[in-house]
């Protein structure tokens, strides 16, 4: 009976394995995901979807790469060193002058009921619209989607009445606005949010402008093209800590004050912000974003928004 019984399990046990489910062996073997991170909000669901196993359910592996600054994440991209990043329009279409190295995969972040940026003045500045901007230097970091924001929230402005004052160290700009030093300092959030907290006064925020700004989920090609199983499984992964965010935000401000840069006057009281699921940049924004980059001659011509945006991997 023995004998029988081993004979049939023998004879089953391959047929068990073409049945089994593929993903789930595929996406453990070889090499991690490797994401390089801003310690900006708009990257807290990868830290949320790791400290709350979605990868591990998902089957994939991932390492989170904390990275200074912006050039530093670009440069590992680059380089061949990292299968994705959360980035921007500006630097995707950098990326992609010559040839298609990058694509976006989803949006992760926009400024609806939260900004991603605000133009500041200090707290004893008479300025208090637009148009009293006006002639006077707004402290911006040059050529990065900062400017190109910027440029849409003084839409209302003549070109020749914008000036421009190159601070590209983020803790140094704000630092510059609350001693007084520069009149005006676009800040992204959180260090916005701390500015007003120290008493900084808002000219405008992007939220007039949503339709413009955004941050984006971007993956290499060679890692859409070689892991596409597991880009599939982190964007999974992905949409259910974006879920978790929206669900309770407050549940993971531990996470948030370990993981993202919060000033300490703003770390009880910023705000999470809801993470938007399952979105793509449109053409229009696409289009305008390669208007403002042609015309600051940041690119020759527009890079293909259908090379640069697929929407093959949204969960």
């Amino acid at each position: 009976m023995f004998q029988i019984c081993f004979r049939f399990f023998s004879l089953c046990l391959p047929l068990l394995f073409l049945l089994a489910p593929p993903a789930q062996a595929a996406l453990t073997q070889g090499a991690p995901l490797r994401l390089a991170l801003l310690p900006v909000p708009d990257v807290f669901p990868a830290y949320v979807a790791e400290a709350e196993g979605f990868f591990a359910a998902e089957g994939v592996e991932v390492k989170l790469l904390p990275v200074g600054s912006a050039v530093e994440r670009d440069q590992l991209m680059q380089a061949g060193q990292i299968d994705g990043m959360i980035t921007d329009i500006v630097s995707v279409a950098s990326l992609n002058r010559d040839k298609t190295r990058v694509k976006i995969v989803a949006i992760a972040r926009v400024p609806i009921g939260s900004p991603l940026f605000r133009i500041l003045v200090g707290k004893d500045s008479p300025i208090k619209n637009i148009g009293e901007l006006a002639g006077v230097p707004i402290a911006i970091s040059r050529n990065t989607v900062i400017e190109c924001v910027t440029s849409k929230m003084l839409a209302s402005l003549p070109d020749q009445a914008i000036i421009y004052r190159s601070v590209p160290v983020l803790p140094e700009r704000l630092q510059l606005l609350m001693s007084g030093q520069i009149k005006v300092a676009v800040l992204p959030e959180p260090l916005g949010f701390s500015a007003l907290a120290d008493g900084a006064k808002e000219i405008v925020n992007d939220v007039t402008i949503a339709d413009y700004s955004a941050s984006v989920t971007t993956f290499a090609v060679t890692a859409l093209e070689g892991k596409s199983a597991e880009v599939k499984a982190f964007m999974r992964a992905w949409d259910k800590a974006c879920a978790a965010i929206n669900d309770n935000p407050e549940q993971f401000r531990p996470l948030l004050l370990q993981k993202i840069r919060v000033p300490k006057n703003a770390a009880t009281t910023f705000p999470i912000p809801k993470m938007p699921r399952h979105a793509l940049p449109r053409q229009r924004q696409w289009d305008d974003c390669m208007a403002w980059m042609v015309k600051t001659k940041l690119l020759d011509k527009p890079t293909s928004y259908q090379d640069s945006v697929t929407d093959a991997f949204l969960p």
